[in-house]
């Protein structure tokens, strides 16, 4: 068991850093242009500091399987890479973190001010991206349609918050007492994966797949990316920091709510007990040893098994989509990535 899942490791690393080698040179490329040369190490800084390109594979991988073979496929590849890496730029501000892949955030290097501008430019970048290939004109609506709606997905995500921002009138007064497991589904499909969703779609139209087809990729990315943000949330209170590349017990110590283990741990627990832990959420700033509390009152109510499963069961239905495709070296990447998406340490 454990011989195969160092070998999905290695075929998924040698996967991505091909993907990484591909799509890059044409990420540089594109932030760089119309940036002076001495803001050039600002603006990429952020994309550069590691990531794993899993979004320009999806791409890459779902345009193949439905039979495309242009190298242009890189081009969109590029774009929602680097407007995934837009959003986490936005989330790392509004949250405050300070450490993304084991690096400072971007305004944590730079400061905030700086930060807001270089997100301007990576959401340009993006269209951009689409604008270099050939596909620019049926991409468009895509890349649009992703962007805005993963804004109501980051508003959910605030109001999902126990404590923070207490200075801003509209989320204190829409903030969330509790969430319940309908709520974090609903956030994380509108933040997260829309936008494996559209990785895949995105694939499918490059290489002018049929209705049916695409309806299946969608379906696909959207489930795959719920399972992946997931095994975050896992990984956010029971990883290895020197793997996962963050700041570990990072969720409870925001007092953030929209996390599968903490959304089913306070589901759960009776209601004495949950008072509790919602009171150390939402100190402003909690001790490790109440952090610590909390972790252990996640395992005894026993939610971390039910967690991964629910995660495991979201890649057996992407999975399921897929089934009436072609045998073919591409599918079977695609399955191979979405079993590493819920099995990974970082």
């Amino acid at each position: 068991m454990l011989n195969q899942e160092n070998q999905l490791e290695e075929k998924i690393g040698a996967l991505l850093k091909e993907t990484k080698e591909k799509v890059d040179p044409i990420i540089k490329k594109i932030l760089n242009f119309y940036v002076e040369p001495k803001y050039r190490p600002l603006v990429q800084y952020q994309i550069f500091t590691g990531g794993k390109r899993l979004r320009p594979a999806l791409t890459i991988l779902s345009y193949h399987l439905c039979g495309g073979k242009s190298k242009e496929i890189l081009y969109p590849a590029a774009g929602l890479e680097i407007l995934h890496v837009y959003s986490l730029i936005i989330d790392d501000i509004i949250d405050e973190s300070k450490i993304r892949r084991g690096q400072p955030t971007l305004w944590k290097k730079y400061g905030r001010s700086i930060s807001e501008c270089i997100a301007i430019d990576y959401v340009a970048s993006a269209f951009q991206a689409i604008n270099f290939s050939k596909f620019s004109k049926k991409l468009c609506d895509l890349f649009i349609k992703t962007a805005k709606i993963s804004v109501n997905g980051e508003i959910l995500d605030l109001l999902l918050e126990t404590k923070r921002k207490k200075e801003e009138p509209y989320i204190n007064q829409e903030r969330y007492s509790l969430a319940t497991l309908k709520d974090y589904l609903k956030m994380i499909s509108l933040k997260t994966s829309l936008s494996t969703q559209t990785c895949c779609e995105v694939g499918g139209v490059c290489a002018g797949a049929s209705q049916d087809k695409l309806e299946k990729l969608r379906k696909f990315g959207f489930y795959l990316g719920i399972a992946g943000q997931i095994r975050d949330d896992v990984l956010d209170i029971f990883g290895k920091k020197e793997k996962f590349g963050k700041e570990i017990g990072h969720d409870i110590k925001e007092g953030k709510l929209g996390n599968i283990l903490i959304v089913l741990a306070l589901e759960k627990s009776k209601k004495e007990e949950r008072e509790k832990i919602l009171e150390i959420m939402k100190k402003k700033e909690p001790t490790q040893e109440e952090i610590k509390k909390i972790v252990e009152f996640i395992k005894k109510e026993n939610v971390l098994l039910v967690g991964q499963k629910i995660g495991e069961n979201f890649i057996k239905k992407a999975k399921s989509f897929l089934k009436d495709f072609p045998e073919n070296k591409w599918k079977k990447l695609l399955f191979d990535l979405a079993d590493f998406i819920i099995k990974r340490e970082k």
